[in-house]
């Protein structure tokens, strides 16, 4: 036997030794490649900063996963999504949105999920006085009016709904000014570009500007939930499904109800 083969079947005797005593460590490895790697999420505005801090609690038992995030109008979103944009896991303020994705089939089976519950509320500038009720925005005293467009911000179709059940829709729809998301809803009232607004309660909570006047009546509105899903177009499901559970779990529902949000 040559110098070289004799190299040649030590060698392959060691690595073949490696292998079998560092099998199960080999295979948990990667099972932890497949589960880990980058994830884009795209979601409604309003869950940011919760969303932020569930990325920060998530990632310290997870740290080989990247999550990085895409905020927006549902709306908007789905319309990115439909298009092609990149996204592993989408969550939407409005059921309507995710419901066109199942029906065309984009949505990975078993994975949809309703992440949370939300409020919708009157908010005006911290200074404001005399507003007590949605009947208020009527007066000559509120100019405009902040609202989300109502095509792609589920919180401007469920403003809409509340404003036309209380019947006024058609004496306040002149004095609307538009957002393209919830957040800008805030802002518009916060800087007192608007005299009132239609956000959600958790949005409100996070800001020391306005304050809440009052709460719709749920029996006015649509129910406001958040539900969720991996996409079919999601290059890394495993970790996705992965994110998606741990949003179902103790530690994200103790973050979420910290920002406001109520379980579902």
């Amino acid at each position: 036997m040559n110098r070289r083969r004799f190299f040649t079947l030590i060698g392959v005797a060691v690595v073949s030794l490696l292998l079998t005593i560092g099998l199960p460590l080999l295979s948990e490895s990667t099972v932890v490649a497949q589960s880990n790697g980058n994830l884009l999420v795209s979601a409604a505005a309003s869950l940011k900063d919760a969303m932020e801090e569930i990325k920060t609690a998530y990632q310290q038992s997870k740290p080989g996963t990247n999550i990085n995030y895409n905020f927006g109008a549902s709306g908007a979103l789905l319309q990115q999504i439909q298009q092609g944009a990149p996204a592993d896991i989408f969550i939407s303020a409005g059921k309507k949105q995710v419901d066109a994705l199942e029906q065309a089939g984009q949505l990975v089976p078993g994975t949809r999920a309703i992440l949370a519950k939300n409020r919708l509320v009157l908010v005006v500038p911290k200074n404001v006085a005399g507003v007590s009720s949605f009947y208020n925005l009527t007066g000559n005293n509120i100019k405009k009016i902040a609202i989300g467009e109502p095509r792609s911000v589920p919180a401007g179709q469920y403003g809409e709904e509340v404003l036309k059940k209380l019947g006024i829709f058609e004496k306040v729809k002149s004095k609307f000014v538009y957002a393209n998301n919830v957040r800008q809803v805030l802002a518009a009232v916060e800087s007192g570009n608007a005299d009132a607004g239609l956000v959600y309660r958790t949005d409100a909570k996070i800001s020391d500007k306005v304050k809440t006047v009052v709460a719709a009546d749920e029996k006015y509105h649509s129910p406001i939930t958040y539900p969720m899903a991996v996409l079919k177009s999601s290059k890394n499901v495993a970790a996705a499904k992965d994110f998606v559970q741990f949003l179902s779990g103790e530690q994200a529902k103790g973050i979420l109800t910290k920002y406001g949000f109520l379980l579902p």
